[in-house]
């Protein structure tokens, strides 16, 4: 498998929204999306999508993702009911994502039993592939690359909810190995080391977006 095409690899592309990092220890899961990319490629009609019931009243602040109110989550499924379904989609699989040691740390901490083949990050490329350019966040890497509207057709939402910005990360993986000299012709190992990212305890240092 390793010495395969990139496209081969069991690729995942995931993202979450949580309360914020001010929560420390109490930061909670709010919502949930996961896109398998068979081929290198979104597959939206196997994606899977879920708000999550923190269980507890959260606070209006200026970054919380649009749509996530304290009435909308009361009526969401709890964690521990989500789990499962995470479970199956992402163990032995590599997590794509954009800055994905940021879901990842919140992720393994709240879901320790989910054991992913690896991390795949749309940034750390994204650096290598337009070094020196910015601004590198997700919704401005997809504009670059005319994207945005593309996202929103495949799954409907806006940014900052999970399945739009799993979909995009996953749509934003392959435009940045077609820029990549060479990488349309990377192996699985040669993704790896390219966008690799490794697993740790979930407690690395998230990449600069600037």
């Amino acid at each position: 498998m390793h010495n395969q095409p990139w496209t081969a690899a069991h690729l995942v592309a995931f993202d979450l929204e949580g309360t914020g990092g001010q929560d420390r220890e109490d930061e909670a899961i709010l919502e949930v999306g996961a896109v398998p990319l068979p081929d290198g490629r979104p597959d939206v009609g196997g994606a899977y999508h879920s708000i999550v019931n923190p269980g507890r009243h959260i606070p209006r602040r200026p970054w919380s993702s649009p749509g996530l109110t304290n009435d909308v989550l009361a009526s969401a499924p709890s964690l521990e009911h989500v789990v499962p379904e995470l479970t199956a989609r992402l163990d032995g699989a590599y997590i794509v994502g954009h800055n994905v040691h940021v879901d990842w740390r919140l992720l393994s901490s709240r879901c320790p039993g989910i054991r992913p083949a690896g991390l795949i990050d749309t940034l750390k490329l994204a650096r290598r592939v337009h070094e020196g350019k910015r601004p590198r966040s997700l919704t401005a890497l997809l504009e670059r690359y005319q994207l945005t509207n593309e996202v929103t057709r495949l799954v409907g939402g806006r940014p900052h909810r999970a399945l739009w910005d799993a979909t995009g990360a996953g749509l934003l993986l392959g435009k940045l190995l077609a820029d990549l000299p060479g990488g349309g012709a990377l192996t699985v190992v040669g993704l790896r080391d390219v966008a690799g990212s490794p697993l740790g305890d979930g407690g690395e240092q998230p990449l600069p977006l600037f």
